[in-house]
C-alpha cells in the first residue's frame, strides 16, 4: 500500500498532464521519481514519514541551490528552483511556528529529563519523528542545543 502522499502526488501528475502545465509536470515527476528511486535502491514501500523525509531532503537541496543561484545573478534558476520549492510546499504538513516548536523542544527535554549536550541525540532522535516536514531540523538542533545548555 503507498503512502497517500504519494498516492496525491501520483494524481497530480496525471492532471498536469491532462492541463498541459510542463513545468509543473516535471516537477512532479521528479518528485515521483525521487521516491520511486529510494523504493528501488532499499527494496521497501514507502510510508508518509520515509516520503515526508524525502520531500524535506528535496526542500533542502533546492534551497541551498536557491542561495547559489541568487548569488551568481542566475534569475531563470532562481525562479525555477522557487517554483519547485513551492510545489514541494504543497504537500507538507503546515509549518510549525517558533513559538510552537520552542514549546515542543522544551517539552521533550523535559518529558526525557535531558540535562547535558551528551542527550542531545536522545532529544533529537525523539523529535524527529514529531516535526518531520514541519519545521527546518537544523532550527530544532539549535534549539536542543540552547535548551540543553
Amino acid at each position: 500500500m503507498t503512502s497517500p502522499i504519494q498516492t496525491c502526488i501520483s494524481e497530480d501528475v496525471k492532471a498536469a498532464m491532462r492541463a498541459r502545465e510542463k513545468q509543473r509536470l516535471a516537477a512532479l515527476r521528479l518528485i515521483s521519481s525521487e521516491f520511486k528511486k529510494v523504493e528501488v535502491d532499499e527494496r521497501i514501500e514507502l510510508d508518509d514519514v520515509r516520503v515526508l523525509a524525502i520531500l524535506d531532503k528535496m526542500t533542502k537541496q533546492r534551497r541551498d541551490s536557491l542561495a547559489q543561484y541568487e548569488s551568481a545573478g542566475r534569475a531563470d534558476l532562481v525562479a525555477q528552483e522557487q517554483f519547485e520549492i513551492d510545489l514541494i510546499a504543497e504537500y507538507l504538513p503546515a509549518q510549525l511556528g517558533q513559538a510552537e516548536l520552542a514549546e515542543l523542544v522544551a517539552a521533550t527535554i523535559k518529558e526525557l529529563g535531558a540535562e547535558s549536550m551528551a542527550d542531545m541525540g536522545k532529544v533529537m532522535g525523539n523529535l524527529k519523528p514529531r516535526v518531520q516536514g514541519r519545521a527546518d531540523m537544523s532550527e530544532v538542533g539549535a534549539l536542543v542545543k540552547a535548551g540543553l545548555s
